[in-house]
């Protein structure tokens, strides 16, 4: 007991130490940018990519931004494949420590290189986040208990000469030593691929055993916490009584918070995060207030194209001085593991300038948009987190597609897929609150239904553990795959049709 209370104090000394260093970044964060671009852009003057973009010959943003186009993986595809062939110095300097594997849509797997010098940030910014939390709550009691982070196989591959794997499996393998003996699942359990099998195991490891911090994307909680829930009957903060943290990121938790707050059954920290293959972005640093610390000292320079003329030529390419609050931005990145004026597909919107906080209000491929409405991932989240609110209902996972011809002559609309966890009372009055809610949040959809181009939503209710059964199909269940919220088409709604509930 005396060395747990030395270990605690010590991480709430330490914590408050590199918190008071962090805030030159956060003070600083203009100038800085612009430093860091400029010392990226001479570490890899010498790289093929910097010499066919005469990197020497940049001293600025703006002349970066004249001789470096927006790119996506396809335009880079070409120098991973020179990578993957063994050539060195291409996108960066030398070789990648490693390759991020993710699933694409339109490139097939992609292959995200992660630098020596990036690998540390990715690290760092977790435990910046841990340390501004212990520093915040002036409590370290969870060091002392065990700690679950849900996540892909750790196995890595040894693909084109370098380590390949998802990167949660990558983090992994850099996890302290002194948090090591205190983590879980085992290595052995963290292997499996099958991700139902996985979280069984898991359930069955943790149990029994002190949880006080667990990390993963909110869906595969929710299925975590089910699962232990069933074999155990007890909520999970009965099971784990010093359970403190929650750490949670790649989708946004608003919708899920009231499903989780029952599964929960008690008081639980939420921190939530923004991390990818190519960077870890931003983490909360408040737990008690709304927004991501951006972080603008990572080996990131970022740029922001203004949703609206995302995609368009000549569109404004915004740095940090340039943003305004709540308005949303496409991300654009360049960074020190070589990846220039890339566009990862998030987008963000600001809701603080001192510091610089964000919010991930959607995907630049993630919209609906068939009647000229543009709307984002941000407004149905908030929309159905207000109408949940409202009826006192809960939902696990919902869709939204377009219904462009609907039958019977009717007009078009947009139709909701739901699966419910606790349904509203009164399913017609629920479904105008959302109708409502929507069109307080998005003015062109408004003006669709005013002028009688469409008509109000419709929900269509789902059977219990139809976004698993969709995810299963596409080969998507568990780690860090998330379903879109809303689409442009109805590739996803087509398959959700057939799991409609019967009442």
């Amino acid at each position: 007991m005396i060395g747990e209370s030395i270990k605690k104090y010590l991480a709430i000394i330490w914590a408050k130490n590199q918190v008071k260093k962090s805030q030159d970044f956060k003070l600083n964060a203009v100038e800085n940018q612009e430093k860091l671009l400029l010392n990226l852009i001479k570490t890899a003057e010498k790289t093929l990519f910097g010499r066919e973009h005469q990197f020497e010959n940049i001293k600025n943003i703006q002349d970066f931004q004249n001789q470096v186009p927006i790119a996506d993986y396809e335009d880079l595809k070409p120098y991973i494949e020179r990578i993957k062939k063994g050539q060195a110095n291409i996108l960066w300097t030398g070789n990648p420590e490693y390759f991020a594997k993710t699933s694409g849509t339109t490139s097939g797997s992609k292959y995200i290189p992660i630098s020596k010098e990036g690998m540390p940030y990715q690290t760092g910014a977790a435990k910046s986040m841990l340390f501004h939390y212990i520093a915040q709550k002036n409590n370290a009691d969870f060091v002392n208990g065990k700690m679950i982070f849900l996540q892909g196989s750790p196995k890595l591959e040894e693909k084109f000469g370098i380590k390949t794997g998802r990167l949660s499996g990558i983090v992994a393998h850099h996890i302290p030593n002194y948090l090591q003996k205190n983590r879980l699942p085992t290595f052995k359990t963290n292997e499996i691929e099958d991700w139902e099998t996985k979280v069984d195991e898991i359930v069955k490891e943790t149990e029994k055993e002190n949880m006080t911090l667990i990390s993963g994307i909110p869906p595969w909680l929710i299925m975590y916490f089910e699962k232990l829930i069933e074999r155990n009957g007890k909520k999970i903060t009965q099971l784990f009584p010093n359970l403190q943290l929650i750490i949670t990121g790649g989708v946004n938790y608003e919708p899920y918070r009231e499903k989780m707050e029952n599964l929960l059954g008690g008081k639980v920290d939420i921190l939530q995060t923004f991390p990818a293959s190519e960077g870890f972005f931003a983490f909360q640093d408040d737990f008690k207030k709304d927004g991501l610390l951006l972080q603008t000292n990572h080996g990131i320079f970022y740029e922001f194209i203004p949703l609206e003329f995302y995609g368009k030529k000549d569109a404004p390419r915004l740095t940090l001085k340039d943003i305004e609050l709540n308005k949303d931005y496409a991300l654009i990145l360049s960074t020190n593991s070589g990846l220039w004026a890339y566009s990862i597909g998030d987008v963000v919107r600001f809701i603080s300038k001192n510091p610089y906080r964000i919010l991930v209000s959607g995907r630049t491929k993630h919209y609906t948009s068939a009647f000229g409405e543009h709307v984002i991932a941000f407004e149905v989240e908030e929309a159905m987190k207000a109408t949940v609110e409202k009826h006192s209902a809960q939902i696990t996972e919902f869709h939204l597609a377009p219904q462009v011809t609907p039958k019977n002559g009717e007009l078009p609309f947009h139709e909701w897929f739901v699966e419910f966890e606790k349904e509203p009372e009164n399913p017609e009055l629920f479904k105008k609150t959302l109708d409502e809610e929507m069109r307080k949040r998005n003015s062109y959809y408004d003006d669709l239904i005013s002028g009688n181009i469409l008509q109000p939503l419709k929900i269509i209710k789902l059977n219990k553990n139809a976004f698993q059964d969709y995810a299963k199909s596409e080969g998507k269940l568990g780690g860090q795959n998330k379903i879109p919220r809303l689409a442009n088409d109805r590739k996803i709604a087509d398959f959700l049709e057939k799991l409609k509930a019967k009442n």
